[in-house]
C-alpha cells in the first residue's frame, strides 16, 4: 500500500465562550487543521494539528513530495524522512509528524481491520478519564453567557460541569489575574467539591518565590499536582524542594532529551504526554514507558483538540500501564465537532476508546465544509493577545495581571 495524496482543510469551530489564558486568549473558537492522506487501495487516514490557514496547508502540501509512494506502515523512516533532529533546527515538523503519523495509524487500523490500540499493544484501558477543564472565561461575544471570572461563577461552572459529564477532578487553569486572586478562586472550588480531585495551571507565568508561596497555600487540598508553576527546569526543581505535592509539565519536558535531563535530576513528578507536542502516539508511548521505569506519573495532555485528535489521546490512553491521573481535554468548551455523529461522548466522567478499526472516528464532510467556510470568514486570531487588553504582552515570570474587576464583554467576531 502507497500514499497518493494528502489534502490539508483548516477549520474553526464555535467554544462556548473565549477562554483566558496566562499568554492570552481563545477568542471564542479553536482553529485547527484537519489532513486526510490517500493511498492507493482507497483507504483514507485523518490527522489533525492545532492552528492552520494557508501556511499549515502549504505545509502539508509540500509533504506530498516526501511521502507520496511511501508506504504508511514504515512510520519509523517517516519520523526521519519528516521531522530529522538535526535538520528540524531549520524547519521544526514536530505536530506535523503527529498529523501525518495519525492518519498512517488510521489507514493501518483499517487496513488490519484493528483499532489503532491494538496495533500499539492492545488496550488496558477501554475508557479514559477526564478532568474538567475550568477556564477564566469572557461571556460569549453574542448573548453574553458563559462568563467565568468570579470564584461564585466558576464554582457555578464546575458544578455544572460535574452534573452534566461526571467529573471527579477539576482543573482551573490560571495566570490570568494576580495570584492572590486566583489563589481564592481555587480554594472555593476545592471547598465546593469536597471528595474530589484539584490541580492548577497558570502556565509558568509565576516567579519561584511566588510558585513556591502558592503551592504551600493549597498543600491542604486534594490535589493531583501542580502544573507548571514556573517556566523551566530549574525553577521547578526550586519549587519541587519546598512544596509539598506532585510537580507536573506539559512545557518544559517535551521531547526526549528533557524527559533524560529530567530523570537525572528530577524536577518533575508527572509528566503530561501530549500527541502532537511529541510528534505521534507512538513517542508518547515511548515516553510513558520510560517514566514507568522510573515511576514518574504519567496523563495526557490536551492542546484544543477536535475528535480526530481526542482519538488519538484515546488510544494513547488506553495501551499504558501508567495512567497516573485523568486526562485533560478542552473538548467539553467546543460546542461541535467535524466527525460522523457529532461530538464523542462523556460518561461518568470518561469517553470510551473507539473500537472500530483504526482511529475509530470518521470525517463528516458536510461538518468540515461548514467549519472550513467559517474559518475563510473569520480567518485566524492571535492566541497570545487578549482582546481587551490591546498592547498587552506577558511576561515571564508575569506581574501583568488581569483586573477581576473588569466586567466588559469583548466584541469579537462570531
Amino acid at each position: 500500500m502507497k500514499i497518493t495524496d494528502i489534502k490539508a482543510t483548516t477549520v474553526t469551530v464555535p467554544l462556548e465562550a473565549p477562554l483566558r489564558h496566562a499568554n492570552g486568549c481563545h477568542w471564542g473558537r479553536f482553529v485547527r487543521t484537519i489532513v486526510e492522506v490517500e493511498t492507493d487501495e482507497g483507504i483514507v487516514g485523518l490527522g489533525e494539528m492545532g492552528g492552520g490557514g494557508e501556511s499549515a496547508e502549504a505545509v502539508f502540501r509540500a509533504m506530498k513530495s516526501y511521502l507520496v509512494g511511501h508506504d504508511p506502515a514504515r512510520l519509523e523512516e517517516m519520523r526521519f524522512l519528516i521531522a530529522n533532529p538535526t535538520a528540524s533546527l531549520y524547519n521544526n515538523r514536530t505536530q506535523v509528524l503527529a498529523a501525518l503519523e495519525f492518519a498512517c495509524f488510521d489507514i493501518l487500523g483499517q487496513k488490519w481491520g484493528v483499532p489503532v490500540c491494538d496495533i500499539l499493544g492492545g488496550r488496558l484501558n477501554d475508557r479514559v478519564p477526564f478532568a474538567s477543564y475550568l477556564f477564566f472565561r469572557y461571556p460569549h461575544p453574542k448573548d453574553g453567557s458563559g462568563e467565568s471570572r468570579t470564584a461564585e461563577q466558576l464554582v457555578t461552572l464546575a458544578k455544572d460541569l460535574k452534573a452534566k459529564y461526571g467529573f471527579t477532578s477539576h482543573k482551573l487553569k490560571g495566570g490570568v489575574f494576580a495570584p492572590e486572586y486566583e489563589l481564592e478562586c481555587y480554594r472555593a472550588i476545592a471547598e465546593e467539591l469536597k471528595g474530589d480531585r484539584f490541580r492548577f495551571d497558570p502556565n509558568g507565568a509565576f516567579s519561584t518565590e511566588t510558585a513556591i508561596w502558592f503551592g504551600q497555600q493549597i498543600e491542604d487540598i486534594r490535589n493531583d499536582y501542580l502544573e507548571d508553576p514556573v517556566f523551566g527546569l530549574h525553577g521547578m526543581r526550586r519549587v519541587r524542594e519546598k512544596v509539598r505535592m506532585p510537580l507536573a509539565t506539559n512545557t518544559v519536558v517535551v521531547n526526549f532529551e528533557q524527559l533524560a535531563a529530567n530523570i537525572l535530576n528530577t524536577a518533575v513528578d508527572v509528566i503530561l504526554l501530549d500527541t502532537t507536542f511529541w510528534g505521534g502516539i507512538r513517542p508518547c508511548v515511548k515516553a510513558a514507558g520510560i517514566c514507568e521505569t522510573f515511576q514518574l506519573g504519567v496523563a495526557v495532555h490536551s492542546s484544543g483538540e477536535l475528535g480526530i485528535q481526542l482519538a488519538s489521546m484515546l488510544h494513547f490512553g488506553a495501551v499504558i500501564p501508567n495512567l497516573s491521573f485523568a486526562a485533560d481535554a478542552h473538548y467539553h468548551h467546543v460546542i461541535d465537532d467535524i466527525i460522523v455523529g457529532g461530538k464523542l461522548k462523556y460518561e461518568n466522567g470518561s469517553i470510551a476508546v473507539p473500537t472500530a478499526p483504526g482511529l475509530g472516528v470518521k470525517l463528516d464532510h458536510d461538518k468540515l465544509g461548514e467549519y472550513s467556510e467559517l474559518y475563510k470568514r473569520l480567518g485566524g486570531y492571535p492566541y497570545d493577545q487578549d482582546p481587551l487588553r490591546p498592547g498587552w504582552t506577558p511576561t515571564v515570570p508575569n506581574n501583568r495581571w488581569a483586573d477581576p474587576n473588569d466586567a466588559r464583554q469583548p466584541e469579537i467576531d462570531y
